[in-house]
């Protein structure tokens, strides 16, 4: 995908003090290649290799051919970049050294929860096996996770901002409960591996993340907010917009991921989120139809149809206390306006259009 505003994010993130020496030589797997936080953690891999020479390879699993290399059209003819394509929930037949593994591969948006919630566990269980068999298999150096803000559940108010361990209730027999509950499952069974078979693993939960790439037909607020204004609609807010999110930048975001994957205790889990741009879904819509004032855009108010298979969550806070990874070096820069200026500016180069 050739997009300034991504290379200009992409020379940020390597820029970053990181020991990425530590990957030199390396071979890394990385599920979920087109999802749009794994491919940055991708790019900035061929982007070390190209500064340093550091002799990374990366092996990137995907489902979809097509959306992989429509995603990284300008990266199919690198020779340190391998593209495997199959469902991560079936088993896995590697015959290469695997020092690193990234499980990124997931089905994220709600508006599978009720159509596919199959396949949405799948992914976070099936997936998750296979791969840290393979881990097991090769002993690698640290199998990161990509675990979910959402394992938190509905918590109380005075466990807010949520620390990562504090939990809340989640019912098991509601169907939306697909990606949480599995989430949940798939970090016990990181741990579990972990204590039995002497595996480093370490767990990221994301809280919510947009950025360049993100599709617009993901199914979450911000993302239909960030749809309408690329197509100069009326941003449509469902519902009161009471909830509170944070929203943290892609970079930023991307930063975390490789401090946990260089940095990371073992058998940890830590909050990757925003507590510094946090606000309610009207808020949101407010700040980004203010942002964009020249499109004269009107803020419009909906009840979602009964009818439709989008699956609401139940949450009204989720803030994250990232005091662990900060520990790390890792702090969250990019502010809202930033953030979604350059998400917008990334969708009108032609090419960096997502759905």
């Amino acid at each position: 995908m050739n997009c300034k505003i991504i290379d200009e994010d992409i020379t940020t993130i390597t820029g970053h003090n990181l020991h990425w020496d530590k990957l030199a030589n390396k071979t890394i797997l990385i599920t979920g290649a087109n999802g749009f936080l794994p491919a940055y953690m991708i790019e900035t891999l061929c982007s070390i290799n190209d500064r340093k020479k550091y002799n990374i390879k990366i092996l990137a699993f995907a489902r979809n051919k097509e959306k992989t290399f429509t995603r990284f059209q300008s990266y199919l003819n690198r020779k340190d970049l391998l593209f495997f394509f199959q469902d991560i929930a079936l088993p896995v037949h590697l015959n290469l050294k695997i020092d690193y593994i990234i499980h990124a591969a997931s089905q994220a948006s709600p508006k599978y929860y009720g159509v596919d919630p199959v396949g949405t566990l799948s992914a976070n269980v099936l997936g998750t096996y296979y791969l840290l068999e393979l881990a097991k298999r090769y002993q690698v150096e640290n199998f990161l996770y990509f675990s979910s803000g959402e394992v938190y559940g509905e918590v109380t108010a005075e466990k807010i901002p949520i620390n990562e361990n504090n939990y809340g209730y989640l019912d098991p027999v509601c169907v939306r409960s697909c990606y949480a509950e599995s989430k949940r499952m798939g970090e016990n069974m990181c741990i579990s591996y972990a204590h039995q078979h002497q595996l480093h693993v370490t767990i990221a939960r994301p809280f919510h993340i947009y950025g360049p790439g993100m599709s617009l037909n993901d199914g979450r607020v911000y993302a239909d907010f960030v749809a309408d204004i690329f197509h100069s609609r009326d941003i449509t807010l469902f519902g009161a917009g009471t909830a509170v999110r944070s929203f943290c930048y892609l970079t930023d975001a991307t930063l975390g991921f490789f401090t946990l994957l260089l940095n990371g205790d073992a058998s940890q889990a830590y909050n990757i989120g925003n507590p510094n741009a946090c606000l309610s879904v009207m808020e949101l819509a407010i700040r980004l139809q203010n942002l964009f004032s020249d499109k004269k855009l009107k803020i419009i108010q909906k009840s979602r149809d009964s009818s439709a298979t989008y699956l609401e969550s139940k949450i009204s806070v989720n803030i994250p206390d990232i005091k662990k990874i900060q520990v790390l070096g890792w702090f969250p820069k990019v502010s809202i306006e930033e953030g979604f200026l350059r998400t917008m500016r990334s969708l009108y180069e032609f090419d960096c259009v997502s759905g």
